[in-house]
């Protein structure tokens, strides 16, 4: 897996702590991956897409067991 170095303001570096002291993740690498997939699925969904990202293989509208008309 490839590694990324990014900076993040200390207000996220400090919730992300929250949630790592709060076993919501494993650590805090776990966190960032896991914030950073729900992110990029959520922007995925919400976004405008093209007609041809229409129907992806989880369903429409990013629904993983049904398609939403």
């Amino acid at each position: 897996m490839p590694n990324v170095d990014i900076n993040v303001p200390e207000h996220l570096e400090t919730q992300i702590a929250q949630l790592v002291d709060k076993d919501e993740f494993v650590d805090r690498e776990e966190a960032i991956e896991e914030l950073l997939s729900t992110g990029i699925r959520a922007f995925k969904t919400s976004g405008p897409m093209d007609d041809e990202d229409r129907f992806e293989d989880d369903g429409m509208m990013g629904h993983e067991d049904e398609y939403v008309f």
